[in-house]
């Protein structure tokens, strides 16, 4: 008898080609296909009457077959049959393109359900390929599932392979124990998946909805607390408070209220004796590396180390000399270790980290492996932390025992979203820009007004200001409306630009070429730097005032803030041009968003309104898993009770070994693997 973990391909009608199909949708197991969950219904309990189906919206109406015509032949080898149908309102012309036998089930003076999108006009209406249901299909499946679906893989045959599942499975493991089910007045795991795929009623599929969404965020919480691990723990770095006044008199320009605050904040949970587990979040250009250097300082008075992880080696290499600057006069030695360094240098570094005479090291992923030993860390930061996965984290916290974890964002995350991400973390919050930091204007143009865009650059360049010109792809994608970075560069920035000079960036240069380039855009000695979104993250430089972003569409808005952010960081009014072709009303509405408005958390959750939660991170999310069912901007209460029930059941079970919460612990385990941040 197959099971949840048979592999799809022996599931009757799939076989080996549809199971590579599939697997695209990440579904590799029967039980992978019942975690498949509908994305909506299609509700045939209540038909509109012909005349009143809403235009161009997907509907259904039922109405009696009047005629049929024949299959019509059409050039290019297409076929075309058509049904004429009817209530007491109007009539509704139905055709079926490239599916000669569509109609041939249809039987003249009979009624049936029509499911499609409506055109046509007042008195004649009609549908192109709809779907069609009898009354004793409707009574048997009045709600009828709809399927995120691939190429090769419709959402009818998926529905189909689905219920194929439903009569193979007789059982899941169910990972909520009884009393917690009973709590919460859950159905039990099987008639919830049955339910959510085939319910018998809206009622039935709204109480499937609420169970799974409360597991999968219960089993989401769970494994973020597994993995930190930090829940009663006593630091092996306790510190005692000191009056951070003389770092901040070093300072050549005076901290923000917000930069104080969260300075203090931080400062006092290091004082504690429990390791502090923070996040830092502030939009782009708040000054967060500020507050961390106050952090590390505060470190280095008690006799720790520090060490920050950033997730390119551009970035680490700035973060490492401004820091220099702002640490080493107070003999604070800082070392930086990335992977693009040679051997000789690594060694020196590792080193002087393992005999103690770097007070700080900076580095890429390079700082988490083996080689590295502290001499003794008591705080560890991780910037741009969205850029990581838990278990990236979790090594570099792992360096010592239990030392003090700071995490910073620029990537603004609603309140929602960031106790679901970090759970019990505290939050420090920038919310205030240092002075003279001036807003960035933001422009939407199509590609038409290209031409002059340049000639607007080339402009700026002669008032000694530089631009970014970023691209979405290395290579040609095969989309013609899809510039690569090396094509734009060559056809179109340096012919455009002429006795300008423009540079050249992108992930797939070497470390040091990357390096090179950047040192030369920062130095002066490039005018223009045309680059994929490598430079999104941290760069700064305060003579570039343009920011220009081709095939903007390609983008989130929370990746075109980030964007944004480089520039608009010196004295200089500074700009940020939207370009793009797409015509899509609701792309236009949310460039048109981001031009009216330069708060990030404003923008992050616009973005996780229209695009989701996948698209708001993009696919290098930080290892946690992508959700199937939970909405991260609308199941708070469910949030809030699965991070209750994770915290207490941690507490009476904290390796999740009992009998009754066997089932849970393989269903984290099962997540996470999945997500990598287990590996």
């Amino acid at each position: 008898m197959p099971g949840a973990d048979t592999n799809i391909q022996y599931l009757k009608g799939v076989g080996p080609t549809y199971a590579k199909r599939f697997e695209k949708l990440g579904i590799h197991t029967f039980g992978d296909l019942l975690a498949h969950y509908p994305r909506r219904y299609i509700d045939y309990t209540h038909p509109y009457e012909i005349s009143q189906a809403p235009f161009d919206t997907a509907c259904c109406v039922q109405a009696e077959v009047i005629s049929k015509e024949g299959v019509r032949r059409l050039p290019g080898g297409r076929s075309l049959c058509r049904v004429l149908a009817g209530d007491d309102t109007a009539t509704l012309t139905l055709s079926w393109f490239n599916t000669p036998y569509a109609a041939e089930k249809l039987e003249i003076g009979e009624k049936y359900f029509f499911e499609g999108i409506a055109g046509g006009s007042m008195l004649r209406r009609s549908m192109v390929n709809p779907l069609v249901r009898t009354a004793a299909q409707i009574a048997e499946t009045p709600l009828a599932a709809v399927y995120g679906a691939t190429e090769g893989l419709s959402s009818g045959y998926i529905q189909r392979c689905v219920r194929t599942a439903l009569q193979s499975v007789d059982t899941l493991p169910d990972p909520l124990p009884p009393d917690m089910r009973q709590k919460y007045r859950l159905p039990d795991k099987m008639e919830a998946v049955r339910s959510i795929h085939c319910p018998p009623t809206a009622e039935a599929a709204v109480a499937a909805r609420r169970r799974l969404i409360f597991e999968e965020l219960l089993t989401l919480q769970l494994g973020i607390l597994l993995l930190r691990g930090r829940e009663s723990a006593l630091t092996s770095a306790p510190m005692a408070p000191c009056d951070p006044a003389p770092f901040l008199a070093s300072l050549p320009f005076a901290p923000t209220g917000a930069q104080r605050r969260a300075a203090e904040e931080i400062c006092a949970d290091m004082a504690k004796a429990t390791p502090m587990n923070r996040l830092l979040q502030g939009d782009v250009g708040s000054g967060k590396t500020l507050v961390a250097a106050i952090a590390i300082w505060f470190a280095a008075q008690n006799g720790y180390q520090s060490a920050l992880m950033a997730p390119t080696e551009i970035l680490a290499r700035q973060h490492a000399k401004g820091l220099a600057d702002l640490l080493e006069p107070f003999g604070i030695e800082v070392a930086l270790l990335t992977g693009g360094m040679k051997a000789a240098e690594k060694r020196r570094t590792l080193a002087a980290v393992a005999d103690g005479r770097a007070g700080l090291v900076v580095g890429t992923h390079a700082v988490i492996t083996d080689k590295v030993q502290f001499c003794n860390l008591g705080l560890a930061v991780v910037d741009e932390q969205h850029r990581f996965g838990v278990r990236q984290r979790s090594l570099l916290a792992g360096k010592a025992r239990q030392p003090h974890l700071l995490v910073m964002s620029a990537t603004p995350i609603p309140r929602t979203l960031g106790l679901l991400l970090y759970g019990d973390l505290d939050i420090s919050i920038l919310d205030e820009l240092p002075p003279g930091r001036t807003p960035v204007k933001t422009w939407f143009i199509n590609g038409k007004k290209r031409a002059d865009m340049y000639a607007w650059i080339d402009k700026q360049i002669a008032a000694g200001h530089q631009a970014y010109i970023v691209c979405p792809a290395i290579e040609d994608s095969g989309n013609e409306s899809i510039r690569s970075v090396k094509e734009y560069y060559e056809n179109t920035a340096v012919p455009l630009l002429p006795g300008r000079r423009v540079g050249l960036m992108h992930g797939k240069l070497r470390p040091s070429e990357k390096n090179a380039v950047m040192d030369a855009f920062k130095q002066g000695e490039v005018d223009v730097l045309v680059s994929t979104t490598v430079i999104e993250v941290g760069v700064d430089v305060p003579n570039a005032t343009v920011m220009v972003i081709e095939n903007a569409e390609r983008f989130g808005l929370s990746a075109l803030h980030q964007l944004r952010g480089r520039v608009g960081r010196g004295s200089a009014e500074s700009c940020c041009i939207l370009i793009s072709d797409h015509q899509t009303e609701a792309v236009q509405q949310r460039l048109r968003f981001l031009c009216r408005t330069a708060d990030g958390f404003a923008v992050a959750r616009y973005d996780l309104e229209t695009r989701g939660p996948g698209d708001f991170f993009g696919q290098a999310q930080h290892g946690l898993p992508r959700l199937q069912i939970a909405d991260l901007m609308a199941d708070t209460r469910p949030l809030a009770a699965a991070q209750s029930e994770a915290k207490a059941l941690l507490q009476a079970d904290p390796s999740l070994i009992a009998p009754e919460h066997k089932a849970l612990g393989d269903a984290v385990a099962k997540l996470f693997e999945n997500a990598g941040a287990m590996n």
